[in-house]
């Protein structure tokens, strides 16, 4: 089978990662960025040649790989928020080499920012180009504030619903 890889370049929606020696821990501000900005998708056990073109390489152990990202992206003390489904991290062929390509989509409002370590203000990043880029502390505060407002709104239909549900059962039984 072809290797069709070779035609994709880094970019600010696809970062690519050797992952020869382990699981890269860089990952992270990687996985922070693309929560924070567009999304995008992560290719481990890819190489970035000399013209700027992808390949692949060979991964020792990929399943080792996938388990060792589903232990971290769940333990809160290294990111804040796991915003990925289980089919968003999936092992790929490349003519003869296995890639763990683990798609990021953008993080709702919810979750923004998605940081890593305990503190936003350091671990927050934004997706420039192709790369990773710390956030500003007023943009981190930006996207807390927005945070907060989707908790109010939440709490607010929350009180709304359960309004209307006590009318309906107050209007309900007047009508008996």
């Amino acid at each position: 089978r072809p290797n069709h890889i070779a035609r994709y370049r880094e970019n600010n929606r696809i970062e690519a990662k050797k992952a020869a020696g382990g699981f890269p821990h860089s990952l992270w501000e990687t996985y922070s960025a693309f929560a924070n900005t567009l999304g995008g998708v992560i290719l481990l056990g890819v190489a970035e040649g000399a013209d700027k073109s992808l390949y692949s390489v060979p991964l020792f152990d990929p399943q080792e790989l996938v388990d060792e990202f589903w232990d971290m992206v769940n333990d809160p003390t290294v990111v804040s928020a796991n915003i990925l489904q289980p089919e968003d991290v999936q092992i790929l062929r490349s003519g003869k080499n296995a890639i763990v390509a683990i798609f990021v989509p953008r993080a709702s409002q919810k979750y923004r920012p998605v940081y890593i370590g305990g503190d936003p203000y350091t671990g927050t990043y934004y997706r420039r180009g192709e790369g990773d880029w710390r956030c500003p502390r007023h943009e981190v505060e930006a996207m807390l504030q927005d945070q907060k407002m989707h908790e109010i709104h939440f709490y607010l239909n929350c009180q709304d619903q359960r309004k209307s549900g006590m009318i309906f059962i107050l209007s309900w039984s007047d009508s008996l």
